[in-house]
């Protein structure tokens, strides 16, 4: 009886009570890919006229298509605190881009000069992020490219969160040059025991800013990535794993090697436009700014088809689910001109606003055999979602009482609902209340309600009706006195104080 019991595990069958033999279902692996400041409106499936992004428009074709999915903040390192902590941005320790590099020694590479620490507001050391919860329950954990969730030693670094292999930008602001004099690492098979500059030194050879910044060899972008595939390679699919690709691609600055992506925009955009840089927010001169940005995002629709091939190749393609998204809206740093690729207007704003442009994001989720193809869904979602979603795709059961900690906390919040019954077409969905998210550095509150909008600024509410009026041009709270008070009430009960970050709060009745 022992010798079948081992032929049955190493096989995936099990016996269940009846005496039947059933086959054991391994873990879904999940790939969460993460943009940056790309659009709305920026890719094929959502009706981009001028950039080509085959690979992840097939993603869409394979797989559910959101059209009202929602960053969890219009800035990068409160959104990205968003999905990793389950909270929106009242509640999560991180909200805003506060940095940890200011003020701080400078230390030498080459003839150029950076900081001795890099980094920005850590997460919540006593509040559980999601490659913990992972793994927890079984999973090999990688991420590549930003990290933004804590500085250099800080109580909250990838490898003192869930990640057993790391390799990008521990840095925002470090991720403004993509041909960098150093990127980060944490590699557990490597003997690494705490974060570590990996040093660029065919980059450091040459200055940081103006022409001959243009000979650094080493793009990190394309090595972030392939750092990725490596690590994907590796995955053999007896150990599920959960792989975080947050590429920093099309972000600023307008960059990258001169091969026949970008040589491509170059003809198609024949009149384009040129950008001067700015040194101090480490953004080259570019010429070609069009060519640039359309390159940048085929470039980086180029990577999510090598991670789709390599799926397939090895067999895991079946029990993966990919979902690709972006960080906030639309960036016009660096010379990029979201107006130009945007000409439809479909959304009012851009990154750094709660009007719909900062937040509403590209949201595309592919699991061939669970979530139907082809299928375009209006669920109103946000990135704290994803916590309770792959905890309910991975078997958790009741994960606000298993990973909440009453021990630090009088309350530790919790503000996502599952989508796992969209995805997989079921009856059952619940549905939020309301969203919400705040942003210190604009001072802006963003609260929805089925299809009403309201964002505060400065204090001032404005309301609009998203149903008739989607740009948000139609402030419409003088004649909703009623729903201006829903809405307040709703932010006096989300906003918690922080003291590292701030906004106006409106007048409560």
């Amino acid at each position: 009886m022992k010798n079948r019991n081992l032929f049955l595990l190493s096989t995936g069958l099990v016996l269940t009570a009846s005496g039947a033999y059933a086959q054991k279902t391994p873990k879904p692996n999940i790939i969460y890919i993460m943009c940056d400041d790309m659009g709305y409106g920026d890719l094929g499936c959502y009706g981009q006229p001028y950039i080509s992004t085959p690979n992840i428009d097939n993603m869409a074709k394979e797989g559910m298509r959101f059209t009202q999915a929602y960053a969890g903040s219009p800035v990068s390192a409160p959104s990205r605190a968003s999905f990793m902590t389950g909270q929106h941005s009242g509640h999560c320790e991180v909200r805003g881009n506060k940095e940890y590099w200011r003020n701080v020694p400078m230390v030498k590479y080459g003839d150029n000069e950076d900081f001795s620490v890099v980094g920005q507001h850590p997460y919540d050391p006593d509040h559980v992020i999601i490659p913990e919860i992972m793994k927890d329950n079984g999973y090999t954990t990688g991420m590549f490219g930003k990290w933004a969730g804590g500085y250099e030693g800080s109580v909250s670094t990838p490898d003192k969160r869930g990640i057993d292999e790391y390799y990008g930008y521990i840095c925002q602001f470090q991720a403004h040059l993509y041909y960098p004099n150093f990127l980060n690492r944490y590699s557990k098979s490597m003997g690494d025991t705490a974060v570590v500059r990996v040093v660029m030194d065919e980059n450091i050879k040459y200055p940081m800013f103006g022409k001959e910044y243009f000979k650094r060899p080493q793009y990190s972008a394309d090595m972030i990535h392939e750092e990725a595939m490596k690590w994907l390679d590796k995955q053999d699919g007896k150990q599920p794993f959960f792989g975080i690709f947050t590429y920093t691609l099309p972000h600023a600055e307008l960059a990258q090697p001169e091969d026949s992506i970008l040589t491509g925009y170059q003809k198609k955009f024949f009149v384009d436009k040129t950008w001067g840089g700015s040194e101090g927010s480490r953004y080259n001169a570019s010429v070609h700014t069009h060519a640039q940005f359309a390159g940048m995002i085929t470039r980086l629709d180029y990577y999510v088809g090598e991670v789709m091939k390599k799926l397939k190749e090895k067999g895991l393609d079946e029990n993966t689910i990919v979902i690709f998204t972006s960080d906030n809206g639309p960036h016009e740093e660096g010379g990029a001109d979201p107006t130009f690729f945007g000409r439809d207007g479909k959304l009012r704003g851009l990154k750094r606003q709660c009007y719909e442009g900062g937040i509403r994001i590209p949201f595309i989720v592919r699991w061939p055999g669970k979530v139907a193809a082809g299928t375009v869904n209006d669920h109103q979602c946000a990135f704290y979602d994803l916590m309770p979603t792959f905890c309910d795709i991975i078997g958790v059961k009741n994960y606000t009482k298993k990973y909440g900690n009453k021990k630090k906390k009088e309350t530790d919040y919790f503000d996502g609902i599952s989508i796992m019954p969209t995805l997989l077409g079921q009856e059952g969905q619940k549905e939020h209340d309301f969203l919400y998210w705040e942003f210190d550095e604009t001072d802006q509150i963003g609260v929805r309600v089925g299809d009403w909008k309201m964002v505060v600024k400065k204090g001032k509410p404005f309301l609009y009706n998203l149903a008739t009026d989607i740009h948000e041009d139609h402030d419409v709270a003088a004649q909703h006195p009623d729903i201006v008070k829903q809405m307040k009430d709703i932010i006096k009960s989300q906003h918690t104080p922080n003291p590292n970050f701030s906004v106006t709060l409106p007048e409560f009745d």
